[in-house]
């Protein structure tokens, strides 16, 4: 296809499309003429993907391309590509931590021992674990701190979450179609999910006090 048919089906502008090519986050065309090119599904793929990255997670540009190189590495590994769209994976692992070790995050043993009481395989440079350990040493500070039982079960509603979540995916479809709509679902939706905890809430409230 011409650049303006990737545009039109991508609904990313031609000029965008054009500075993508130019930072390196779309692999050049092929030459048709010295000023012409043609792109094919692959291109529309991964312009999906870039367009997800940087409009929906907010990455900059010099992240993204980053992103997209990690990607490339692990191209035949769908858990590895959606750890790293999502986040969920450092880009490099191996790269040595600046400076000092840093002091163990706030809630970190908890959260190593709920993980490993649901038996759950989830990274140590998991984002989310540090997000979650913080979470639970506010709400302790606040005198409003979870008990184990409670926590885990809030963790077993969110597996049950995970699970619809991964059945969404074409296990069929290219990885970089997977990526991009893993991703547009987990941003997108978490304010959906949070909504809906709302009204069931308002529900529960309602059916014990009515």
């Amino acid at each position: 296809m011409r650049i303006s048919e990737l545009s039109r089906r991508s609904a990313v502008p031609t000029a965008t499309i054009k500075y993508y090519l130019r930072e390196g986050l779309l692999p050049p065309g092929r030459a048709t003429a010295a000023t012409q090119a043609e792109y094919d599904e692959s291109h529309l793929r991964r312009l999906r993907l870039v367009r997800a990255l940087i409009g929906v997670r907010g990455l900059s540009v010099s992240a993204t391309r980053e992103v997209l190189g990690a990607v490339a590495e692990h191209a035949g590994e769908r858990h590895q590509v959606l750890g790293l769209v999502l986040g969920a994976r450092p880009v490099d692992e191996d790269a040595p931590a600046p400076g000092p070790a840093p002091a163990p995050a706030p809630g970190a043993a908890e959260v190593d021992a709920l993980i490993g009481a649901l038996g759950w395989e989830v990274s140590e440079y998991a984002p989310a674990r540090a997000a979650l350990g913080e979470t639970l040493e506010t709400l302790r500070s606040l005198g409003a701190a979870l008990d184990p039982a409670t926590l885990r079960g809030y963790a077993e509603l969110a597996e049950r979450t995970a699970v619809l979540d991964l059945d969404q995916l074409d296990p069929d479809a290219d990885p970089l179609e997977q990526a991009e709509r893993a991703l547009l679902r987990t941003v997108l939706l978490e304010p959906a999910l949070l909504a809906l905890r709302r009204l069931a809430q308002e529900n529960e409230s309602a059916r014990r006090g009515g």
